[in-house]
């Protein structure tokens, strides 16, 4: 189920929960209602609406840093496939195909980070490790270039596969329902304390709907690679524009 899917499912819960309990107002008998009873009904919410909101905050601040962790690891690698080029130039001529691979490498990154769902690394950064070590230096400084250039090949492949497995990381399922079922609670009284009119309901659904929205932007942060909040390829594509032509 998408982001958007998810999203809407949360909000129909948590609007269901208010006019569930608005509902239950007109049904439940008077006594029921009654100022000691409705103090320790709002005491209760009260205390799930702070354990909801530390959670909410920390699922924000997480969803951040793993955000923030593929942004970095993103703009590492652009450095490195630049170097990795301007290192391979200083060998010579004979480099130009492990240059050329380096580009295809690139290119296929740009196609799976942005636009295959799997993500999965591709081939082409073990053959460009595979053409490095291939290079026959015929001397010091070829030498010394080569094996930099395998070095930055291995960090490259390896900043990959880091990439690939931080983005499969998703909100834990259990976590998302415990949420929203702490949250139904309160809508719920919210709802039975309230007096059934349009400005109530008006007002219970935008509250659910900025609740919701805080449970959608940790949901996106948690996809950097699609949906509205995404990581920017321009330092890719940058690296891109810098490499053999």
């Amino acid at each position: 189920m998408g982001n958007f899917a998810t999203s809407a499912v949360i909000l129909a819960v948590l609007f269901g929960g208010a006019i569930l309990g608005l509902r239950l107002r007109q049904a439940l008998p008077g006594h029921h209602l009654a100022e000691d009873s409705k103090n320790i009904v709002l005491l209760g919410a009260g205390l799930v609406v702070t354990m909801s909101a530390l959670v909410l905050g920390l699922l924000v601040h997480s969803a951040q840093t793993a955000f923030d962790a593929q942004r970095a690891e993103l703009m590492q690698l652009s450095g490195k496939i630049v170097w990795l080029d301007r290192v391979l130039a200083s060998y010579g001529p004979d480099a130009r195909p492990a240059r050329e691979r380096l580009k295809v490498a690139t290119l296929r990154a740009l196609e799976t980070l942005w636009n295959d769902k799997s993500g999965r690394p591709a081939g082409a950064t073990g053959d460009l490790y595979s053409e490095i070590q291939a290079l026959q230096p015929a001397s010091d400084a070829q030498r010394t270039a080569q094996a930099t250039a395998a070095g930055l090949a291995n960090d490259i492949g390896q900043t990959r596969w880091l990439m690939f497995e931080q983005r499969q990381g998703r909100l834990p399922r259990a976590l998302l329902v415990g949420l929203v079922a702490w949250l139904t609670c309160v809508f719920v009284a919210f709802g039975l304390f309230s007096p059934p009119n349009p400005t109530v309901v008006a007002s219970l659904l935008v509250t659910a709907l900025s609740v919701t929205g805080a449970i959608f932007l940790v949901l996106e942060m948690y996809s950097p690679y699609g949906g509205l909040i995404q990581v920017t390829d321009e330092p890719l594509r940058a690296a891109l524009e810098q490499l053999v032509r």
